[in-house]
């Protein structure tokens, strides 16, 4: 079988950035289709970017037979709707986090998709990184004893009024952006669900968005993780587990390189280490192993969907707390 042709959903910066150059080395997916509501962007894009065909409108490409899946990253606030009509369309979607706006949204389009049999997987390209995979092997090895406490910090200075992510009714904000990682890293290395939570944040006076939070995550038991995340503070990102039995701390681990060994520093009983993973691009595993889903025609993805709808759950409880300024529980899926 040759190459599914993908088809994406808008002239994305995103994908242009970070996705389109890695894809050209992929030996199973092809940059088939790009869609914009301008025919025009979408010519010049596909021309700059080496699609093959263009389309004036998100409903054309999704029309198009040719297409084997399709590639959501328009603004928060159209994942659902477009989630939803691509599924109609029969196309497998892979769609940029979060899902939705809240976790009924993300919730409500798993069950649709489910309904009419096409794959959804939430793009957290992370979690393909080596250094993710090694992560998380060294944590269930009980390398670290019982990890009790992971900390974050993810944060990047954008103050453009015009971007998306600084717009509330596009569903921008730092909570939504990059919070989503700092809560899907902790749950990760945690290998549990979060019961409840608590946060501050600080909105723009213009913008409205939430621009800084700090939040902790009660595991029970005393397991805890914090984190701290900003669009207007200096770029910084970084993840460490403490356990029991030692810690572990991720150099880059979310925008991480493609072209540069992944690092990990660890340390323990027996002595302290730094682990360089293989050079790996995060999108291009990404694409690969949810283009091998859909041809192998699995019925779960290999992020499975019931993990972006617990991530959101916990993004609608930090919300929730900001607002009432208590603890508030996590609801469970």
């Amino acid at each position: 079988m040759g190459k599914l042709r993908l088809g994406v959903l808008g002239c994305s910066g995103h994908y242009a950035l970070r996705v389109a150059a890695p894809l050209r080395y992929s030996q199973l997916v092809s940059s088939y289709g790009i869609a914009s509501r301008d025919a025009a962007k979408a010519k010049e894009y596909a021309e700059k970017w080496g699609f093959s065909v263009s389309y004036g409108s998100y409903e054309a490409l999704l029309e198009d037979p040719k297409i084997d899946f399709v590639y959501n990253p328009l603004p928060n606030h159209l994942h659902l709707e477009y989630i939803k009509k691509a599924a109609d369309a029969g196309k497998p979607i892979l769609c940029e986090k979060p899902l939705g706006l809240n976790a009924g949204e993300a919730a409500e389009a798993a069950e649709y998709c489910k309904k009419k049999g096409v794959l959804l997987m939430e793009a957290f390209m992370y979690r393909f990184h080596p250094q993710w995979k090694r992560a998380a092997e060294i944590v269930k090895a009980g390398e670290l004893g019982a990890v009790m406490t992971t900390a974050g910090i993810f944060s990047y200075d954008l103050k453009d009024g015009s971007n998306i992510r600084n717009i509330p009714e596009t569903g921008g904000g730092g909570i939504y952006d990059i919070g989503c990682y700092t809560v899907s890293s902790a749950r990760l290395l945690m290998q549990a669900e979060p019961k409840r939570v608590i946060c501050t944040l600080k909105r723009d006076p213009v913008f409205k968005t939430d621009t800084f939070a700090s939040a902790i995550l009660d595991f029970g038991d005393g397991r805890h993780s914090t984190f701290t995340i900003s669009t207007q503070l200096y770029p910084w990102q970084r993840v460490r587990a403490v356990g029991t039995g030692g810690t572990l701390s991720v150099e880059l681990p979310f925008n991480m390189y493609g072209d540069v060994p992944g690092r990990l520093h660890v340390n323990t009983g027996v002595g302290e280490r730094t682990i360089e993973t293989g050079i790996a691009d995060q999108y291009l595993l990404e694409f690969d192993a949810f283009a091998e889903a859909v041809t192998d025609r699995r019925t779960e993805a290999p992020t499975p969907v019931s993990d972006a709808i617990a991530n959101m759950a916990v993004l609608d409880a930090l919300f929730a707390s900001a607002k009432s300024e208590k603890w508030e529980t996590v609801t469970q899926y």
